[in-house]
């Protein structure tokens, strides 16, 4: 009993607990949680790709049974159970999973609705091509290697990783205390992220993102706000609005569909759209009347059907709400440095790999030249002997054994034990000519390879050029398109420093689809061809305002309500040229009913500039443009009085006229000066006295063109001399612009135009003609007009609008070249012109201003 007291040891069990749970919880962090910051692999990930590369199971070989790899990794490396191994390995062959696959799986590996792999006996698997970039000269000496957890064996503590994988697959795990959440990227990117920290340490986060623009996951999807990505690439921890890629399609008239084509990073299909029917059949979505599945190998197609008359803005909106077609992302920049969790700036990740690689190269350099001298070394032995050829056959022929052989070349020609054991080792055939020139030619050429070698090491810049060409050819080899897609809410307070400025053009057809494509698309085809097309509209859409702006500029978005969105030029989604672009109400807020009725593009906001605002009811009011020079967006433009709408907003200048025409064809022409400027939250004042039953239909500034051209609703068009018009005060009742009979109607539509402009006449069926404005008859004021377009018994005409592609129209142009193509080619002529003509203002006012030495490079080009 004395004995067994003896071997009691009383302890404090408060500290006892803390020491063991703080064993267990490193041990969990260090060895099953984590990734390490050089490789981005936990474990696990790294003990099968090593199995995998010592199997020899690269991407040219078979596949091999996955139960035969789990085995090998189990009873070898990682004694955690075969069920741990395989599912990891399975997320490993997942499309789904790893942005780029570093297992390729052979038979059932899973899918995106959460079915599970088929069990490992039936799976087959092997190394994916760019995994074995993983393991890139490990038998090198390029890593240390540790001893396996029964020390039978041993394993690398870390791959050579020849690109970053840390944010190129991301990573994800639970640890105990933390938890780590890093997004994967697209690889093209992270590469040139690396490229562009070894030719400028000190650079910050903002200019890494001009290359790493955010995650890119492999599912596609996108993510809102720049802003957020910034803050958890600065600070190591964020969370990012990722939402489900959707578009809307027509089902016929009246009713629409909604068709879900990315889905948000590890979100599962089969529930979604269950949740989605729970959510309709629990009356929380009343609006959607069918949901289905029609995703196939082409890729995935989610189908929403919606009810008629349902409004696919505000569906969305709930989806996004009440669904996962919208999910936060938490981003957790947790990583192993030096065995210790640490939370990781975007720099600091590229950082560490970068050091990782530096000392993988220096390694690989020093183990290939330690290589080249001992290869070396065994030559000048060689020449020894062969310079000694006779007399060292003959020692060797008499001496009594091997060790005396050996000896007594070591002492007779001062050579090292290997050289003499190499000596002793030589062929007869190494005794020819030929072979002996061989001996001569390889051991120059190691000479080369020992100062090649040197150089390296002793050389920072020359190792930094070596890995930025390996890595560069790796992203030639590997390098994709991005997937994810990166949107700016409009409600964002987007850095804008993080966004490269260029000159873009930007359309917006009439049923309100928005783009943007950068200036060089139209440029670098301009001479020489037919054009180009610039956008892909249906039949009855047309693009109604097209502007050349750079992404720095501000676009004022006013609506009927009296509102005012604002989007800055990189905030449009950039598409092909061929694309329809995106609906505006997928990019702005709107309210049931309200329709955007002008875009101004802002770059400054001059003290001395002004908007006018027109309202329905006849009220005119001028606000100065910097009152609208905010970050916020659906403010209020103009105070609106009940049945009231605004119908018209202008940029206008001073000394400037403004027309005011009426359904009744009043017309009303007074000078800007006539309007004292209000504040932005204000009603206006009386711009023309309107008789009962009449409205403005629109706003016009005289200096936009030297006619007005009224239409109307039973087809009838004409264009009357602006000078026709006097100048009178504001709020009058104004003269007569068109002579009114039931047989032409009211007036539907007036713009101001001039004889290069086309127009598009549309009626409420949806009729439209393209008329251009020089084929319409100028007559005096009071007059009837001449028939434009034939309107049926139940349909009128409802509006007019300029057709911005024909503004670019050169009035040089060959008439018989015009009569050979296609209408959408002579617009693309005309645009490319009108871009020819832009470079070369461009050019000559760079020239004015460097002969006056005041050059700003910061110049835009000014809006046609």
């Amino acid at each position: 009993m004395d004995q067994k007291a003896a071997r009691v040891k009383k302890i404090d069990i408060d500290q006892e607990m803390r020491t063991s749970y703080l064993d267990y919880s490193m041990s969990v962090i260090v060895g099953r949680a984590l990734p390490d910051v050089r490789d981005g692999l936990k474990p696990v990930h790294r003990r099968i790709l090593y199995a995998l590369d010592d199997l020899g199971m690269t991407h040219k070989k078979p596949h091999k049974k996955s139960a035969r790899i789990v085995g090998e990794v189990l009873g070898k490396y990682h004694p955690h159970g075969d069920t741990a191994v395989y599912d990891t390995m399975v997320r490993m062959a997942q499309d789904f999973s790893y942005r780029y696959m570093l297992v390729d799986g052979h038979g059932n590996f899973g899918s995106i609705d959460g079915d599970s792999a088929a069990a490992m006996r039936y799976t087959e698997a092997r190394m994916s091509p760019i995994a074995s970039e993983m393991m890139t000269d490990i038998k090198k000496e390029t890593v240390d290697f540790v001893p396996n957890f029964d020390e039978s064996l041993e394993e690398p503590e870390v791959l050579p990783a020849r690109f970053p994988n840390l944010l190129v697959n991301g990573s994800s795990g639970i640890a105990v205390g933390m938890s780590t959440s890093i997004p994967p990227h697209n690889l093209g990117e992270v590469i040139d992220g690396v490229i562009k920290l070894i030719n400028k340490p000190e650079i910050n986060t903002k200019e890494l993102m001009g290359t790493i623009k955010g995650p890119d996951f492999p599912t596609g999807g996108q993510i809102m706000g720049r802003g957020s990505i910034y803050k958890a690439y600065k600070n190591g921890r964020g969370k990012l609005t990722v939402r489900a890629k959707t578009r809307v399609e027509d089902l016929s008239t009246s009713r629409k569909q909604i068709i879900v084509d990315e889905l948000p990073y590890q979100v599962n299909k089969a529930r979604l759209i269950k949740k989605i029917a729970d959510l309709v059949k629990n009356e929380k979505l009343e609006a959607i009347s069918d949901i289905r599945d029609e995703s196939d190998r082409d890729g995935m197609r989610i189908v929403i059907e919606l009810k008629r008359e349902a409004t696919p803005k505000v569906v969305l909106n709930q989806l996004y709400k009440h669904s996962r077609l919208q999910v936060t992302f938490s981003v957790i920049m947790i990583a192993l440095v030096d065995k210790e969790p640490k939370v990781l700036s975007l720099k600091q990740i590229l950082e560490h790999y970068l050091e990782h690689q530096k000392e993988v190269v220096r390694r690989r350099t020093q183990y290939d030249l330690d290589k080249a001298l001992d290869r070396a070394h065994i030559l000048e032995g060689y020449k020894i002997a062969l310079a000694n050829i006779d007399e060292i056959v003959e020692m060797i022929k008499n001496a009594d054994q091997v060790d005396t052989a050996r000896i007594n070349l070591m002492e007779n020609y001062k050579l090292s034990e290997t050289q003499a054991n190499a000596i002793l080792r030589m062929r007869l055939q190494s005794l020819t000519g030929l072979e002996r020139d061989k001996i001569e030619s390889e051991y120059t050429d190691l000479q080369e390879q020992i100062t090649y070698y040197r150089s390296i090491l002793a050389s920072e810049e020359k190792l930094l050029e070596i890995i930025k060409e390996e890595i560069l050819a790796i992203k030639a080899k590997y390098n994709d398109e991005r997937r994810t897609s990166i949107m700016n809410r409009a409600t964002d307070l987007e850095l804008e420093d993080l966004i490269e400025e260029e000159q873009i053009v930007v359309t917006m057809t009439n049923q309100g689809y928005i783009k943007r494509m950068p200036l060089d698309l139209y440029r670098s085809q301009r001479r020489g061809g037919k054009g180009v097309i610039g956008i892909s509209t249906k039949e009855e859409d047309f693009v109604e305002n097209i502007f050349t702006t750079t992404t720095h500029y501000k676009f004022l978005f006013f609506t009927n309500q009296g509102r005012v969105y604002r989007l800055k030029g990189y905030q449009i989604p950039e598409t092909g040229r061929q694309a329809r672009g995106t609906a505006i109400i997928n990019l702005l807020e709107l309210e049931e009913g309200e329709k955007i009725n002008a875009v101004i593009p802002i770059k400054e906001f001059p003290a001395d500039a002004y908007l006018i605002m027109a309202t329905k009811n006849g009220l005119i009011k001028k606000t100065a443009l910097e009152e609208y020079n905010t970050n916020y967006t659906g403010l209020i433009a103009i105070n609106l009085r009940e049945n009231d709408e605004l119908i018209g907003v202008r940029v206008i200048e001073a000394k400037e006229n403004i027309f005011l025409v009426t359904r009744n064809a009043k017309a009303i022409h007074f000078s800007e000066a006539d309007v004292r400027s209000v504040g932005r939250n204000s009603y206006g004042v009386k711009g023309i006295n309107l008789e009962t039953e009449d409205e403005v239909i629109d706003l016009g500034i005289d200096s936009a063109g030297d006619e007005l051209l009224v239409i109307t609703e039973n087809g009838y068009g004409k264009r009357t001399l602006i000078s026709e018009y006097r100048v009178q005060n504001r709020g009058g009742k104004g003269i007569l612009t068109a002579n009114l009979t039931e047989k032409n109607g009211q007036l539907a539509a007036a713009r101001i135009v001039d004889d290069s402009l086309e127009m598009m006449a549309i009626t409420q069926a949806g009729i439209i003609i393209r008329v251009a404005a020089s084929e319409i008859s100028t007559t005096g004021r009071n007059t009837m007009g001449v028939k434009i377009i034939n309107v049926g018994e139940e349909d009128q005409v409802v509006s007019l609008a300029r057709i911005n592609d024909d503004i670019l129209e050169d009035q040089e142009d060959n008439k018989e070249e015009k009569e050979e193509l296609s209408p959408e080619a002579k617009a693309e002529a005309r645009f490319n012109k009108i871009v020819a003509k832009i470079d070369k203002e461009d050019r000559e006012k760079e020239l004015s201003e460097q002969i006056e030495n005041k050059i700003d490079f910061n110049s835009e080009i000014d809006k046609n």
